[in-house]
């Protein structure tokens, strides 16, 4: 299999690939001792030729070799780029290039549409589509460290081979379904810039805790916008910073100087010192004086809070299995337990009453819910009849 090391070779496959309705794409990358994810190998693939050019690799580690005849190539419009789980791959380019390549098929997307599950995985499509085995056992190895072995070769090259098939099997069952729409739809995420954005002044969301004391949520964002800024900046894991564990502790004990912040019993050494102990303290200082109309607010969460009818809860969750029995759809990527929980507490600003969600199952749900759709069942199957 060819390895392209240098611009010239790329930007002469990139040209050959632009021949073609499609390229297949996918990429090995590190991302435990960085912020951002270090792209470590591209693996590219056209349909099937006879000159041998079909599938090649291309190492972004290799001095003087530019990725920007592959971004010319993900800028023309006249040729689908097909991805599988394309989430951290667009996540890599976008930050690299500040581009998201387009027109974008993804077939994990595609595959939950087309009744194969909730978030199918690669290998289990390989072995239903493709009817072939697929080696993992190079999926965990370091794709930095070169020269490559000849197994992670055959295993990174064998992500973008296979995927030819599975995406023309897949395009096929949506122009037979009609449900091309349907992914169109729930890639518009992936095709935002958002989605690849982290803004350090939302990174507490992420943090979990149990107090929902506005004070202690101030102290705590302020402690997750300083560790995301400062873990962007320098390009490291937000937990070689200092993991949540301490950021909680921190949010507790309050410190205001150094002697009171070296008495935390999880915080660690290198976060005692320098600029990441003035930051803590910056932080702890801002939480303390923000005033209680600027402080965060816990969500309210939990089926008490929102007054939920448990029995309407019950015959939704009727309806929704009814319902992706009937399309094959995963129930997951119609409507999730929390969505089910919202509709039964009359909340209606859900994902779940839009688009072809709402077509499969948004639609009734709400008449469902405003009695004027009942449920009975007929043998082994639940009928939904007028009331």
């Amino acid at each position: 299999m060819k390895t392209i090391k240098t611009t010239e070779a790329l930007a002469d496959y990139c040209a050959h690939a632009a021949k073609f309705p499609y390229v297949t794409v996918d990429t090995e990358f590190l991302r435990e001792r960085t912020y951002y994810s270090k792209l470590c190998l591209v693996q590219l693939a056209v349909a099937g030729d006879d000159d041998g050019e079909d599938a090649v690799l291309v190492d972004p580690l290799e001095e003087g070799l530019s990725l920007e005849p592959l971004y010319e190539l993900f800028r023309d419009e006249g040729v689908v780029k097909v991805f599988h789980a394309a989430r951290q791959d667009l996540e890599i380019f976008y930050v690299d290039a500040g581009l998201i390549p387009v027109p974008l098929f993804d077939t994990q997307v595609a595959a939950m549409v087309c009744g194969f599950g909730d978030q199918a995985g690669y290998e289990t499509l390989v072995r239903k589509i493709a009817k072939a085995p697929l080696d993992k056992s190079s999926r965990f190895t370091d794709w930095s460290r070169r020269p490559l072995t000849d197994a992670q070769k055959t295993y990174a090259i064998g992500d973008v081979t296979h995927l030819r098939q599975i995406y023309e099997y897949l395009k096929a069952e949506l122009e037979k379904t009609g449900r091309a729409k349907w992914v169109k739809e729930e890639l518009s995420v992936l095709t935002d810039p958002d989605t690849y954005i982290v803004d350090p002044s939302e990174a507490w969301k992420r943090v979990k805790t149990r107090t929902n004391s506005s004070r202690f949520l101030a102290i705590v964002r302020e402690l997750a916008r300083f560790r995301e800024g400062y873990a962007q900046s320098r390009n490291i894991p937000r937990n070689r910073v200092f993991k949540d564990d301490a950021l909680i502790e921190l949010a507790s004990t309050k410190p205001r100087d150094m002697t009171e912040l070296n008495r935390s019993r999880l915080l660690l050494r290198e976060a005692r010192r320098g600029e990441v102990a003035e930051g803590i303290l910056a932080a702890v200082k801002v939480g303390l004086e923000t005033p209680p109309e600027d402080a965060p607010q816990p969500e309210k969460t939990g089926r008490e809070k929102l007054q939920v009818n448990p029995a309407l809860a019950d015959l939704l969750r009727v309806l929704l299995k009814a319902r992706c029995e009937e399309t094959g759809v995963a129930q997951k990527l119609v409507a999730s337990a929390a969505d089910l929980d919202l509709l039964a507490a009359g909340k209606r600003g859900i994902p779940a009453l839009k688009g072809w969600r709402g077509e499969v199952f948004g639609k009734d749900a709400v008449r469902l819910c405003e009695g004027e759709l009942a449920l009975r069942v007929k043998g082994q199957n639940v009928q939904v009849i007028e009331t």
